[in-house]
């Protein structure tokens, strides 16, 4: 019998995806930039970096090539004995939330001092999302 098309990814597939997502975008390539260069659309991109479609190897090259890595860079989280380690995957799919790019690199920029200012602030805010009720918006 065949399996469900409303399967959810693989979470190899999702860090995969994760790890090409954040090296094109550490080159400030688009996505659309990086469709081209690989001859698929760009919403196939999207698709390969949400995990939903699977990369196949001769794609995985192209895609290595047009983001000048190896392959193994790209597979680098995925070589540990067990898949890589929990903490790896969980990183990269952290990695995938909007902005957590840009924030990442602007937190690099500040003096160790801001970054503890900023890290207490950013705590106290999650507490209160946390224990907040949700609002529904109109």
């Amino acid at each position: 019998m065949s399996e469900l098309s409303t399967k959810a990814p693989d979470p190899m597939d999702i860090a995969l995806g994760a790890a090409v997502r954040i090296r094109r975008r550490s080159l400030g390539i688009s996505q659309e930039a990086l469709a081209e260069q690989c001859g698929v659309s760009f919403q196939q991109i999207q698709k390969y970096e949400n995990g939903a479609n699977r990369i196949s190897f001769s794609r995985l090259v192209q895609i290595a090539r047009a983001l000048q890595c190896r392959v193994v860079d790209l597979m680098d989280v995925l070589d540990g004995p067990d898949g890589g380690t929990p903490g790896d995957l969980d990183l990269l799919n952290r990695m995938r939330t909007p902005g957590a790019l840009e924030l990442l690199s602007a937190f690099e920029r500040l003096t160790p001092e801001t970054r503890s200012s900023l890290l207490g602030l950013i705590r106290t805010l999650a507490a209160e999302a946390r224990t907040a009720p949700m609002k529904l918006s109109a």
